[in-house]
């Protein structure tokens, strides 16, 4: 008798984890429509104000300058705010950003937004807005070219080790690890850094409403502070998104109240992973558990 009760009891359990993971499976399901829902809702065309971000080192990004092609494409995009916290990177990579940016600011405005750093790359991206917008304490300039070279020769004599080049000319191999650049190389790098810096200083000079002889003292490569940048004209205003929203407003008939729509341009994902990505990642951890790359300005001893 005992047996035949052990085995309802079992029954009764196993149909009690049955139903129990049937509710998950309906529940995950739900889930995955109300996600998928909510995802082809937000690709749904409708007026508001493109973000793109730009917050890495900058060199050449395919799918970085295809998102610009589309913003400038849709009507629904009625202007576009560029968020910079870059310290700089390459220069073709700059240069073609700026001029897709302005190829932007050519039917729509753009508002660039420095964040906690807009230097070098990252100061020319927002020479392409029609207003620039930073921080207080955001740090601004670093206008200038620099080329850094690394040089082993004497450690490979200490190790034993040579190098040969056999070279079509002087200046073929130059500049190389394997020895000291010679005059000549260092005349052609240099001629090269001062073409890109004049270059780069024309653009402020274009951009920003400073005399050419005031441009040159600051275009030394130093840096400052929003507050400080703001009084020599390499910013406009101080503020954030939301003042760069007010300013859309007033000044180019942009509803301040339409959303602000991240455009992402960054590897696509499966869409498994996505929604891994999506009901975890943000219930796990923070956004940031980091702190900035620019923590050791502000450390104390």
């Amino acid at each position: 008798m005992s047996t035949g009760s052990d085995h309802d009891t079992v029954r009764r359990r196993l149909k009690r984890r049955l139903t129990f993971w049937r509710i998950v499976a309906l529940l995950l399901l739900i889930g995955i429509g109300v996600w998928i829902f909510a995802d082809w809702q937000s690709d749904t065309p409708r007026d508001h104000i493109a973000r793109l971000d730009v917050t890495e080192i900058i060199v050449e990004n395919d799918r970085r300058q295809d998102a610009l092609d589309r913003i400038l494409r849709d009507p629904s995009a009625k202007a576009l705010i560029v968020y910079i916290n870059s310290p700089g990177g390459s220069t073709y990579g700059s240069e073609r950003l700026y001029k897709a940016l302005r190829r932007v600011s050519e039917e729509k405005p753009v508002v660039a937004v420095i964040g906690t750093v807009g230097a070098s790359g990252g100061y020319l991206t927002a020479l392409a807005g029609d207003r620039i917008f930073a921080g207080e304490s955001s740090i601004v300039g670093s206008i200038g070219v620099i080329v850094q070279l690394t040089e082993i020769s004497e450690l490979m004599k200490k190790v034993g080790v040579s190098a040969t080049a056999i070279t079509s000319g002087a200046l073929k191999g130059e500049p190389s690890p394997f020895k000291p650049v010679s005059e000549a190389g260092r005349e052609n790098l240099q001629a090269m850094v001062s073409a890109t810096y004049e270059w780069f200083l024309g653009l402020v000079t274009d951009r920003r409403p400073i005399a050419e002889e005031d441009a040159r003292k600051l275009a030394d490569g130093r840096v400052m502070i929003g507050l400080i940048a703001v009084e020599n004209g390499l910013i406009d205003e101080i503020g954030g998104l939301e003042e760069a929203k007010r300013w859309l407003e007033s000044e180019r008939d942009v509803p301040a109240g339409l959303p602000l729509r991240t455009v992402d341009y960054s590897e696509p994902k499966p869409l498994i992973a996505r929604l891994f990505s999506e009901m975890m990642g943000k219930s796990v951890l923070p956004e940031r558990l980091t702190l900035d790359g620019l923590l050791s300005l502000w450390q104390p001893e």
